[in-house]
């Protein structure tokens, strides 16, 4: 890994980020790449070592990255933070050569001395609900059974999620893809980071994301907001100042949901000067907005002897 570490973006460029129309475009996400990734650049955007491309399944896209340090398998063994990108449910990719996506993520993980995992998955419309929870919960068995040789430990594991990401983690978290303990819990996962998901079911129109994934009647149990509220899994929601007006109302809805259920407010991550694009971007390059909470999330639930 290469570069320096700045904890902050100038406030020209977060006044850049806050001043783009919030909408989900590809204008949004070229314009924020575009001022994200000359930080990356100089900081560093990849691990020292990247395993690519391992199979976690037997579909094309059941493929996963593994970003670790110098030393490889050397030493105590590490938390294991997985990244799940996003995409609308129909495209995304764990790794964008000659770009910081998403291997920034990875290289996070390392400097922070966790082994990284970044993966992707199968995409609609071909692959409806439940197959993204079913692909995260294949991709921690995978791990579960092979990290210990790149240094991971197989028993503390982080799973983080973005946008349709994080709606696949959260599935999966609620027990829609399999793979939960008899306690109800996910054997070796220690906690779950959902950013700016959607949670709350509804009828998709034509033309949505959600349409491609769910289709045009979903199926009431493909709603995650009361297994995650049930969940004995830790979790950290996140939302970013400028998501569109639709993840700021699934935020409120958690908040609401989690404090009739339990009287206190969730873990909640507030993503201040940045959008739906550029919150996983903020990681290294501003550290503040989401780098701090989700380490200290990580740290709280991933040290030993921690339930």
């Amino acid at each position: 890994m290469t570069g320096s570490m700045s904890s902050e973006l100038p406030p020209d460029v977060i006044a850049q980020l806050t001043a783009l129309d919030p909408a989900i475009t590809p204008e949004l996400a070229q314009r924020s790449w575009a001022l994200l990734t000359p930080f990356h650049e100089k900081a560093g955007y990849t691990a020292p070592r990247i395993q690519r491309d391992l199979a976690y399944g037997s579909h094309p896209r059941h493929r996963l990255d593994v970003h670790t340090g110098e030393t490889g398998s050397g030493g105590e063994p590490t938390p294991v933070v997985v990244f799940v990108h996003g995409g609308g449910f129909v495209g995304g990719d764990k790794n964008v050569p000659g770009t910081p996506r998403y291997d920034l993520f990875g290289a996070w993980a390392v400097r922070h001395g966790y082994v990284g995992v970044t993966m992707t998955y199968r995409l609609a419309p071909e692959f409806k609900w439940p197959a993204g929870a079913r692909d995260v919960a294949a991709a921690v068995a995978w791990i579960r059974a092979n990290i210990a040789s790149y240094g991971g430990d197989p028993d503390r594991i982080v799973v983080t999620g973005n946008s349709a990401g994080a709606v696949h983690v959260a599935s999966y978290v609620a027990g829609q893809g399999g793979g939960r303990g008899t306690d109800g819990g996910l054997p070796g996962v220690r906690g779950a980071a959902l950013l700016s998901g959607i949670y709350r079911l509804r009828t998709p129109r034509p033309g949505e994301p959600e349409h491609a994934y769910y289709g045009p009647d979903p199926d009431p149990a493909a709603d995650s907001l009361p297994g995650l509220v049930a969940s004995p899994v830790p979790l950290l929601f996140g939302v970013a100042e400028r998501d569109p007006a639709a993840f700021q109302r699934e935020a409120a809805g958690v908040v609401a949901a989690w404090q009739d259920a339990h009287g206190v407010m969730p873990g909640l991550v507030y993503v201040g000067g940045h959008n739906h694009i550029s919150t996983v971007g903020s990681l290294t390059i501003d550290e503040a907005a989401l780098g701090v909470p989700l380490r200290r999330f990580i740290e709280r639930n991933t040290r030993v002897g921690a339930a």
